[in-house]
């Protein structure tokens, strides 16, 4: 059996949850297509950050919601999917093994980042989760090996999801339905060539190279699940752009997949 793909996700705004739009509907087709493969889920996301390297091993994770002022019906969502002690354990010897420390957290439950995304892609929420934690001084090379340790699970039936934002500038949000911001365009066609062509250089060094890539981001935590995904993708497997538009005029919300199955166009 063909190992599972790799999916780097924008989460954008925790309002993707009830407005899922192009991106939510091209998660929901993928999904339906790699539901019968997959037996759990690894999931990295830029909201639970830590001094060291953590991972979930609750077996019933709660649904966090890690956000404020927002619609009352985004607190009252769950995603219930269970959690995997045996997997987090594995995750963490894995780890060890390639020389990154981390320990085991049997409190912590599910992010947004995490859950939103989630539900969108595996509604059924009938699969097992675990969600690794972003290191505070993790880099772009770094969440490359980070994916690059993690890459032998795809074997076993794991699903491994960097889920970020191809593009993060809160201080520029527009209301809804504003255009998009020409800087966002550039920057996500710019990771869209980099990421066809295979560019790990490019990828890894993208503060320097891409076009107003500080503007884009002016802190990287929610571009690093996408050199994570990009590092558990194998030799030669070429990625898929799935085009999720731009949001709030800034949040460019495309997801990539590598290696495995079709998704919807």
């Amino acid at each position: 059996m063909p190992p599972l793909p790799v999916l780097f996700v924008s989460h954008g705004a925790p309002t993707f949850a009830l407005e899922p739009g192009e991106a939510g509907s091209r998660l929901r087709a993928l999904g339906e297509g790699l539901a019968r493969g997959i037996e759990a889920v690894v999931v990295l996301s830029p909201h639970w950050m830590t001094r060291t390297l953590a991972i979930t091993s609750v077996a019933a994770p709660a649904t966090i919601h890690d956000f404020g002022g927002f619609d009352e019906a985004l607190y009252r969502l769950r995603y219930p999917a269970p959690g995997s002690p045996g997997l987090a354990a594995e995750v963490r010897d894995r780890l060890a093994a390639t020389g990154i420390d981390a320990s085991l957290d049997a409190q912590r439950g599910l992010d947004h980042g995490a859950w939103v995304p989630l539900m969108h892609l595996l509604p059924a929420a009938d699969r097992p989760v675990v969600q690794v934690s972003m290191p505070v001084d993790l880099d772009p090379a770094g969440a490359f090996a980070l994916g690059r340790a993690l890459a032998p699970l795809r074997e076993r039936g794991v699903l491994l999801v960097g889920s970020g934002s191809l593009t993060h500038n809160l201080y520029e949000l527009r209301p809804p339905g504003a255009p998009a911001a020409e800087y966002a365009l550039a920057f996500a066609e710019w990771i869209a060539a980099a990421v066809g062509a295979g560019d790990t250089a490019a990828l890894l060094d993208y503060r320097r190279r891409a076009p107003q890539a500080e503007r884009a981001h002016p802190t990287e935590e929610h571009y690093l699940p996408l050199p994570f995904a990009a590092g558990a993708a194998g030799a030669g497997e070429t990625a898929r752009r799935l085009e999720g538009g731009v949001t709030y005029g800034v949040l460019s919300m495309d997801a990539y997949l590598w290696g495995g199955v079709d998704a919807a166009d």
